[in-house]
């Protein structure tokens, strides 16, 4: 057995860990060897409109550019006021009503329904059984 064997296999091994890593997760080598067989997926044309809607390349991401104007101006400090009073009064309302069904549900619980004293529907359940079921003993 050769010293210099097992290293060599450990390197050999690192290598491929590297190279496979540095890859990148935008490779992916089964699909790559797949299309180029021809047995892989097709890359379809891109439609007019999106090659249309998209800049040529898209190498950085624009730092610096102004941001674009609002579709809407921005309210006034009135228009904002009445706004807000238009909450209020709402949020108002709200809580009247809101009172309102809590005072309606605050009326006392119903009494108890009291039953005769010689009622048959005041005896336990196991008399009830007894008189209801056809098993002689």
């Amino acid at each position: 057995m050769n010293l210099l064997s097992i290293p060599r296999a450990a390197a050999f091994a690192l290598t491929l860990c590297t190279a496979a890593s540095l890859a990148g997760c935008n490779s992916n080598p089964v699909r790559d060897v797949a299309t180029s067989l021809g047995a892989g997926p097709q890359v379809a044309q891109t439609p007019d409109f999106v090659a249309r809607s998209r800049p040529a390349t898209l190498d950085y991401m624009p730092i610096g550019t102004p941001v674009p104007e609002r579709p809407t101006p921005a309210r006034s400090a009135e228009e904002i006021k009445a706004a807000e009073a238009e909450l209020d009064a709402l949020r108002s309302r709200n809580e009247a009503a809101g009172a309102a069904a809590a005072e309606m549900g605050n009326t006392p619980p119903p009494e108890p329904i009291r039953l005769p004293a010689n009622s048959t529907a005041n005896t336990s359940q196991q008399t009830r059984q007894k008189a209801n079921s056809n098993r002689r003993p």
